[in-house]
C-alpha cells in the first residue's frame, strides 16, 4: 500500500540517501561528477536536506509498505514580489520504483498543495539537456519558459511552471 507522508528533518539521512539513488543514473547519463556539478542530487548529503527545512522547505515521502521509494520537496519563497508561487524540488524516484506512476502521484500532491495554499503556480527547473524529463513534466500540465546557462553547471537549466488555474478549472 502506498502513503504519502510529510516529514521532516529527523529524516534528513533517509531523504538524502532516496535523493542521491533515485538521481545518480541522471548523473551518469549527463556525464555530471563531484568536479562539474557539487551541488547536483546524486551527491546530495544530509546537511543539504537539513539546510532546506531551516529555509522552509517542507517534504513529503511516499511510502510503500513502510518503505521510503519517492520523495518531493516543496517551498514557498519568502520574497516572491508579490507572486504566488510555489517550487517543486528534488522529485526523486528510486529507479526499480520509476515508470510506475509515483512521481506523477507526488507531482499531483504537490499541485493539491499549492491550491490548499491558494498559490498562482508552481515552478521547477530541470536539466535543459533532459528532454524525455521535460516532456514528462509536460505531460503533467508543466510549460516550458526560458533556459539558462551557468558557468558552475556543466548544464543548463530550463525552467517550467505549472498554472494552478488550470487545476481548478478541470
Amino acid at each position: 500500500m502506498r502513503q504519502i507522508k510529510e516529514v521532516f528533518s529527523d529524516q534528513a539521512d533517509v531523504l538524502a540517501k532516496l535523493i542521491r539513488e533515485a538521481n545518480r543514473a541522471v548523473a551518469k547519463s549527463f556525464g555530471i561528477n563531484q568536479e562539474n556539478g557539487p551541488k547536483h542530487p546524486s551527491f546530495c548529503e544530509s546537511s543539504w536536506v537539513e539546510n532546506d527545512f531551516k529555509r522552509g522547505e517542507r517534504y513529503f515521502l511516499l511510502m510503500e509498505n513502510q518503505h521510503p521509494i519517492a520523495c518531493v520537496a516543496y517551498e514557498i519563497p519568502a520574497n516572491s514580489n508579490g507572486v504566488r508561487k510555489a517550487y517543486l524540488n528534488r522529485l526523486s524516484v528510486l529507479p526499480e520504483q520509476q515508470s510506475k506512476g509515483i512521481g506523477s502521484q507526488l507531482v499531483a500532491h504537490i499541485i493539491e498543495q499549492a491550491n490548499a495554499d491558494q498559490l498562482d503556480f508552481i515552478s521547477i527547473g530541470v536539466i535543459g539537456e533532459h528532454i524525455k524529463l521535460q516532456d514528462w513534466y509536460e505531460q503533467l500540465g508543466f510549460v516550458k519558459g526560458d533556459t539558462k546557462h551557468f558557468d558552475h553547471l556543466p548544464f543548463s537549466v530550463t525552467y517550467m511552471v505549472y498554472d494552478l488555474d488550470q487545476s481548478l478549472n478541470k
